[in-house]
């Protein structure tokens, strides 16, 4: 069987092509883009196919319809005359210091300067404006075709430098005046497309750019990015079937341990959840099931805005937005939900019609674990990687191994290690929940029942384990709880072994401590 090629990094649609990369066909979507409207705005994670996505229309437009032969795109009815593309990549640029989006824009405007034979003298931050007006002139001039604009990542500039006011403040002075054109230009341009990992809406640099479609949320067009599960079936069955062989097991099951690390995103109200592509294909060529989407991450900014905002980290499933909120970008100090939510951390895990209100989840494992891996050192700021106690090896064998009784008094002495001041049965319960993520188990918190919701249930193969916090009150008012409202009633008939934990967590002056009582449940 010959060896798939897998279009790692691969960006470019034309070199995907020529050179026989997989391909999952996107291209109707491409034909539906150009008919949906003039200016158009699509917000996906990073990672997901934006940069293709617009490297295929840039080749739709510059009529290469040989590169479409029997994709969807040159089934449909289209005009294939090649019309002038200024195509902006943002994704690669260093951009917190003062230079680094000069330098990025002016590059870009000096190859399109050359191209179209158009002189500058000035190259300072208040010329990119009329540089790139006088660009657009000169294409349509020449060639008597409207010009289009595609922007990658126009938001890569401000992300994660909120702090650094100076430099963001410039950063969205410049790019104010860049995209203003998008409507001072309107008579010369064809068709714009941006994309960027956040929504628009409450960015000044749109302050002039009123007339941008955004598709993010479109029913229609939530499958322009990502895979679905029939995609993976179908493009890629070999690699999945190779991989099934290595790991010494079925297809169907290789198949699912793939879709609780990759699958789960949804950015519509209804239809097909979504792979990560980069992380599916790291995963077929490499032959192992990792987290690497999360290997060229950092969310550190995000992390720090979710304890900075006293939200518990094991509650994040279950977090719920208003549509209003969640295109609100999220930059600065406020609410990182609608953030979270726009970079791919969180996703839909259903839209609740009556309220009117989405529900939130970590789309899968990759996400959940990656993102718990970055938290965790900030509410353990004085905890050191290398010690023995720390070791989640050591709470990993603890869980697998039904030891509830070694884990707990590990994790009493981690306790001593807290700042003062930092206590609380949040606290607590958001520590017990990173511990038992990073350990490899299936944690969920606040889980809903008949009678209320238990504070963390953490199960693995052979054990589950039921955990109900207090702070400064009892062990038996948290024991007489999670019997009183039957919280483990829903294992009854597990062939696991199941622990009720009650724990409290005490803190005054002259005392900081942990008790607790496990019981296990018949």
């Amino acid at each position: 069987m010959e060896a798939q090629k897998y279009p790692i990094g691969i960006q470019s649609f034309p070199e995907l092509i020529e050179e026989g990369y997989r391909y999952v066909d996107k291209t109707r979507f491409v034909g539906e883009l150009v008919k949906e409207g003039k200016y158009i705005f699509l917000s996906r994670p990073r990672r997901f196919g934006k940069s293709l996505l617009l490297s295929t229309i840039h080749a739709y437009f510059d009529g290469k319809r040989e590169l479409f032969k029997g994709l969807a795109l040159e089934k449909m009815d289209m005009d294939w005359t090649p019309s002038p593309v200024l195509h902006f990549d943002l994704n690669s640029g260093v951009f917190d210091n003062e230079d680094g989006l000069l330098t990025r824009l002016d590059n870009s405007l000096a190859f399109y300067e050359e191209q179209y034979g158009v002189e500058t003298n000035d190259r300072s931050r208040n010329a990119i404006p009329i540089r790139l007006e006088r660009i657009i002139k000169a294409a349509y001039n020449q060639t008597a075709r409207k010009v289009v604009i595609l922007v990658d990542e126009y938001d890569k500039p401000l992300l994660g430098i909120e702090e650094n006011k100076d430099v963001f403040e410039k950063n969205q002075v410049l790019l104010k005046g860049f995209y203003g054109n998008l409507k001072s230009m309107d008579a010369y341009i064809k068709f714009a497309l941006l994309t960027g990992v956040t929504r628009f809406n409450k960015v000044s640099i749109f302050s002039d750019v009123n007339n941008l479609k955004d598709i993010s949320m479109y029913e229609r067009y939530a499958e322009i990015c990502g895979w679905t599960e029939e995609e993976l079936k179908h493009y890629f069955q070999p690699g999945i079937q190779a991989l099934a062989f290595k790991r010494n097991e079925k297809f169907e099951d290789t198949l699912a341990t793939l879709r609780n690390y990759y699958d789960g995103y949804l950015f519509s109200e209804e239809g097909n959840r979504l792979y990560n592509p980069f992380s599916v294909l790291m995963a077929l060529d490499s032959q192992r099931i990792k987290p690497y989407w999360f290997e060229t991450a950092t969310p550190t900014f995000l992390a720090k805005r979710v304890k900075a905002n006293g939200i518990d980290p094991a509650s994040l499933n279950g977090e719920t937005s208003t549509y209003k909120e969640l295109v609100n970008i999220g930059l600065g100090t406020g609410n990182p939900i609608p953030l979270m939510f726009q970079t791919g951390y969180l996703t839909i895990a259903r839209y609740d019609n009556v309220r009117d209100r989405y529900e939130l989840r970590f789309p899968n494992r990759e996400v959940e674990i990656g993102f718990a891996e970055y938290l965790l050192p900030l509410y353990m700021p004085n905890a050191q990687r290398g010690d023995s106690v720390f070791s989640l090896q050591h709470f990993q064998n603890d869980l697998f191994n039904g030891k509830p009784q070694m884990f707990m008094q590990r994790f009493e002495t981690l306790l001593k290690d807290l700042p003062v001041g930092d206590q609380s049965e949040s606290t607590y319960r958001a520590l017990t929940y990173l511990l038992c993520i990073l350990s490899g188990t299936n944690s969920i918190a606040e889980r809903h029942s008949y009678k209320g919701r238990s504070d963390l249930e953490v199960s693995t193969p052979d054990y589950i384990y039921v955990f109900e916090f207090k702070y400064n009150r009892s062990v038996k008012e948290a024991l007489k709880q999670i019997h009183d409202r039957d919280y483990a009633g829903r294992f009854k008939l597990s062939n696991q072994k199941i622990f009720l934990i009650g724990a409290n967590f005490t803190e005054n002056k002259n005392n900081r401590g942990l008790k607790y009582k496990i019981e296990e449940f018949n």
